[in-house]
């Protein structure tokens, strides 16, 4: 389970998720909860209110990207550490960090269930972190 877990957590940040509501739900389970710790406070997010923010982000930039550091799992829990790197739809040319992530997630049939995640703003970080 463990490889396993990795790679659906891996692959669902990698994923274009954010301008795709049927890949959100191939990851996402339908009773799915969020708990984002954020700079402007905590989100308590359901699938519905996933949805939104993805397409929020599909409406305000033109490309997001994870840049995945490190990925640990063990009996159908998951966390990850990534940064979201994003070109604007002003500036398609620059990509730059929009935030730096960890999340720690537990699975249920195959799909991320409940979810902890906090997030700080972009800025350039180590090149890797883990060394």
């Amino acid at each position: 389970m463990g490889l396993r877990t990795k790679e659906i957590v891996k692959n669902f940040y990698e994923s274009n998720f954010y301008k795709n509501e049927d890949v959100l739900k191939s990851y996402l389970h339908p009773d799915v909860e969020l708990s984002w710790y954020g700079t402007t406070g905590v989100k308590k997010l359901n699938l519905e209110g996933i949805a939104q923010i993805s397409k929020q982000l599909a409406e305000s930039y033109e490309s997001l990207r994870a840049e995945v550091e490190k990925v640990v799992a063990k009996s159908g829990n998951a966390a990850i550490h990534f940064t979201y790197h994003v070109r604007t739809i002003e500036n398609p040319e620059e990509e730059m960090p929009l935030a730096h992530f960890i999340a720690i997630w537990e699975m249920k049939d195959g799909k991320l269930f409940k979810g902890v995640q906090i997030s700080q703003l972009g800025e350039e970080i180590e090149e890797n972190p883990w060394n």
